[in-house]
């Protein structure tokens, strides 16, 4: 980051700032010169490696300032927050992944769900004029009953995280009703980049891509090949976290590109990228990816299956378009790419 503006006397605190969303938004706020306060649960290992460029940077690590505390615990949040005394605050931190949801929910609900409701309560309570965005998901609309999903969609989550995720968003809007506290709801639908966890779907096919095409692996095993999802640029989606806190009244947004892809389109955009386009054989989970060689690339693991599927996503950001002046900017294809570009160049 180079050109940094002057300090605006803005504080904004982030939980999950570690994670790809985190990191994404506080170069975004750095960028406009905020000073970011981030809330870091303590790990034995080295957690903070997408904070890196920040953080060895002379220019921009003193506008970084990281702050021990937990979703589970309500005394670490309020010392975070009356540590930052911030003018907006962002709560990304989650167990993010639905699979993982399934074999964890009493966790993912405290984090997801009940974590959210501390984090509200701590700003209730020490900084009650702050600004919260709440960082909801298209998984609350599971089983979908229109599409495209737009602010007005029911909900029916089908996970455990969606379930949580769905306590959050309606305590969100319950503190915005009865304390008058300008809390919203960004309901953003999948957003990727190469800073995506290692066990998330987009990110484990390209980082296949790069180590097949070093020779350390044979094959990538994945569940169903024909969930869709509106998959769009996470650098893209925290402008829109920012811009959803900068309005006069505080409302929810969808966040979405409008297309949806499915996991094997997204297959084949990345694997033909790398030289190896896919050619698909058999069916149901027999069905098998081959390359040009002939050697099988994708094969179908039924371990991979999530016990209750959500088969189609997409969303309608027609309001955040209009209200916020918010449009992606990276393609599907473009996203795949840059993905592929990273994790090749890390092998």
């Amino acid at each position: 980051m180079t050109d940094l503006p002057e300090l605006t006397g803005q504080r904004a605190l982030v939980t999950g700032i570690t994670g790809q969303d985190g990191s994404y938004l506080a170069e975004h706020l750095i960028g406009r010169g905020y000073e970011v306060w981030g809330i870091v649960r303590r790990c034995s290992t080295d957690n903070k490696s997408r904070l890196r460029e920040i953080l060895e940077n002379p220019a921009t690590a003193n506008r970084l300032h990281l702050v021990d505390g937990d979703m589970c615990d309500s005394s670490s949040l309020r010392n975070a927050v009356n540590a930052s005394r911030p003018h907006e605050v962002y709560n990304l931190a989650a167990q993010s992944h639905v699979q993982v949801s399934f074999e964890v929910p009493e966790y993912t609900a405290d984090v997801c769900g009940i974590g959210a409701l501390r984090l509200l309560e701590a700003i209730r309570e020490c900084q009650p004029d702050a600004r919260f965005y709440q960082a909801s998901s298209s998984e609350l609309y599971g089983k979908v009953v229109e599409t495209p999903q737009t602010e007005e969609t029911p909900f029916h989550p089908r996970s455990p995280y969606a379930a949580a995720k769905a306590f959050a968003y309606n305590i969100t809007r319950n503190y915005r009703e009865a304390y008058g506290m300008f809390s919203v709801n960004g309901i953003l639908f999948n957003h990727e980049s190469p800073r995506r966890g290692e066990n998330f779907v987009t990110r484990k096919i390209t980082l296949a891509v790069g180590r097949i095409l070093a020779g350390k692996q044979k094959e990538l095993r994945l569940g169903n090949l024909d969930a869709q999802r509106d998959w769009g640029f996470a650098g893209d989606y925290v402008e829109a976290m920012w811009l959803m806190l900068q309005q006069d009244q505080p409302e929810d947004y969808v966040i979405a590109t409008g297309k949806t892809f499915s996991v094997r389109q997204f297959c084949e955009q990345a694997f033909a990228y790398a030289g190896m386009p896919i050619r698909w054989s058999g069916e149901g989970t027999d069905e098998v990816g081959t390359g040009p060689s002939g050697d099988v690339l994708i094969r179908i693991d039924p371990k991979f299956f999530r016990p209750a599927e959500v088969d189609l996503l997409i969303g309608d950001a027609t309001k955040a378009k209009q209200q916020l002046g918010w449009t992606p900017r990276v393609s599907f294809e473009a996203l795949a790419e840059m993905m592929v570009d990273a994790d090749r160049c890390a092998e």
